[in-house]
């Protein structure tokens, strides 16, 4: 039998995203910590247990030695919804191959990836479920499975499902493993499990694969936050669920109440969060239940922080569509939960700040019944919601992707592959007739956001993100120091993305490339400003140009001056 205080054990993380959870950088997925903390439930000392991204992997050759030396190593990650990156890439299957070939101890593979993989990790793919060469592999929750294997010696495990017990104390004794993560402390964001499940079951969704909704109740969650923040974690989620809304009730109706305890909850124990946002909203909950909604939605946006997103699943506006693949709303209905929630949470803390709370519609193409009609009736509905003058924070299109045991597993992918110059051509128009006039309602020039951080540079310009649901990419003139965090105000919109420059703007040392990014200047205005520096006020240098500056810029008096 083996003593699981003398286990050495490496969780290797290779990042997870699902209808309902997200985990790649900058997030960290509820996989490792709760896996963490159920291995010291089972007796294994936190000090003997070790974490690695698979990014991490990737950059330093020598990590690896902590992989083969384990006792035990147990793979984290899986695919069920594809996705573009930028702060981490998630494995690929050969990697994680890679990961079985060099563990010489016993290893556990677990997460989404139970459901499938396919050759990449891409849209419009049948998915397949392999084992990548491990010898044992979690089919039901990989944290349990990791309890019972250690238990066990080593042996083996039964595939169940944690209950709640269980992971109110897997939540909090795992929380220590967010200080091994590259991103902690300043930016990480720990996506948080309310529940699993869903009452519904669309076509292509693996998210009913958990069964009905299961909900944690407040004081578990909030006991989770307690020790993440205690682990020096600013920034949270509630991401993990199909159906926030409906948080606490029946697993379809809101209960307004629940939602209070929870939020009310989470900022009396981390008072000095930086982030406080949420991912899935029904609306056809909304639209079942309005009053109790509004409500809700009002709660939601007294607690969180700006620039929150409720991703609604609207997958396809087109009637045909809808019938064939269960969908649970029509268009008409997405429509009135829009509007419901641009009224009740859509305002703005201060005029030069994000709103709080706003829809995000998710797009699915490749569904059965798909003809090229939908993807007129998809952009039809997206045009009346901004002719309307409603806001929504992000339009997200992609690809199905087929896993067995689901409907969508039957059609497969041969819509998508049909349609797929038509999806191309779609998404283009969708970027520049929608979104691009939508960014400018949201984020309108000189909206002001803090704590960009800084992550690439590309052709002169540095790209950064605040942390959140569904940030906006912010491109910076110029090559700044990456990892730093700069507060930035918005001067111009692409498609996907804001330009802006750091705020305030000191007229007298900012860059050329900087002042020509201010609205009105350009490269002219921008010399006449450089060579007649320095000034006292920022109302000096208007009259200097004879235009108005935004106000966010500022004169600050050189250094050494009288």
């Amino acid at each position: 039998m083996t003593d699981p205080t003398t286990l050495d054990v490496t969780l290797v993380d290779g990042y997870v995203d699902e209808p309902a959870h997200f985990g790649v950088p900058p997030y960290v997925s509820t996989y490792p910590r709760f896996t963490a903390g159920a291995l010291v439930d089972a007796g294994v000392p936190e000090e003997r247990i070790t974490y690695h991204t698979i990014d991490e992997l990737r950059d330093e050759k020598a990590n690896w030695r902590d992989v083969a030396g384990a006792d035990l190593t147990i793979y984290l990650g899986g695919m069920t919804v594809p996705g573009k990156y930028v702060g981490g890439t998630p494995a690929e299957p050969d990697e994680v191959k890679e990961v079985a070939w060099v563990a010489e101890g016993t290893t556990l593979l677990g997460g989404p990836v139970r459901f499938g993989v396919g050759e990449e990790n891409a849209g419009g793919q049948e998915m397949k479920r392999k084992d990548l060469d491990f010898e044992f592999v979690a089919k039901g929750d990989v944290e349990a499975a990791a309890h019972d294997l250690v238990e066990s010696g080593l042996e083996g495990f039964g595939n169940r499902m944690r209950d709640v017990e269980e992971v109110t104390r897997w939540a909090r004794e795992g929380a220590f493993v967010v200080e091994s993560h590259p991103n902690h402390p300043d930016y990480l964001i720990c996506e948080i499990e309310t529940s699993r499940g869903c009452a519904y079951r669309c076509s292509f969704c693996t998210e009913p694969l958990y069964g009905n909704p299961s909900f944690r109740p407040p004081e578990s969650i909030v006991r989770e936050v307690e020790a993440l923040y205690e682990a020096g974690v600013r920034h949270f989620r509630l991401g993990r669920q199909a159906d926030l809304l409906a948080y606490g009730g029946d697993g379809e109706a809101p209960n307004p109440e629940a939602l209070r305890d929870l939020y009310g909850g989470i900022r009396e124990v981390a008072p000095d969060l930086g982030t406080l946002h949420l991912d899935n909203i029904n609306p056809i909950t909304i639209v079942r239940w309005p009053e109790e909604s509004r409500e809700g939605l009002e709660i939601i946006a007294e607690h969180n922080t700006p620039g929150d997103t409720a991703a609604f699943g609207l997958e396809s506006a087109d009637p045909v569509v809808q019938e064939q693949n269960d969908l649970n709303v029509t268009a008409d209905e997405c429509f009135r939960a829009v509007e419901i929630v641009n009224e009740a949470a859509g305002w703005r803390p201060s005029e030069d700040r994000l709103p709080k709370l706003l829809p995000g519609i998710n797009l699915l193409h490749g569904l059965a019944g798909e003809r090229e009609e939908t993807y007129e009736l998809n952009k039809q509905f997206l045009h009346r919601v901004y002719d309307a003058g409603l806001s929504l924070r992000r339009v997200n299109i992609r690809q199905v992707m087929a896993f067995a045991g689901t409907k969508m597993n039957e059609t497969g992918t041969a819509i998508a592959d049909d349609h797929k110059k038509l999806f191309k051509r779609y998404k283009r128009e969708v970027r520049e007739e929608i979104d691009n006039p939508m960014l400018g309602r949201v984020a309108p020039v000189g909206t002001l956001l803090p704590d960009v951080h800084l992550e690439y540079h590309q052709d002169g310009t540095t790209f950064g993100r605040q942390l959140g649901t569904y940030p906006l990419l912010v491109g910076i003139p110029g090559e700044h120091p990456l990892g730093e965090t700069v507060d930035i105000a918005v001067t111009d919109h692409g498609y996907r993305s804001v330009s802006g420059v750091p705020a305030p703007l000191d007229l007298n040392a900012a860059s050329m490339d900087e002042l020509a990014a201010l609205p009105g200047l350009g490269k002219q205005r921008a010399g006449t400003l450089v060579v007649n520096r320095p000034y006292g006020s920022p109302d000096e240098a208007s009259d200097t140009l004879g235009v108005d500056l935004p106000s966010f810029a500022t004169a600050r008096t050189p250094e050494g001056a009288d």
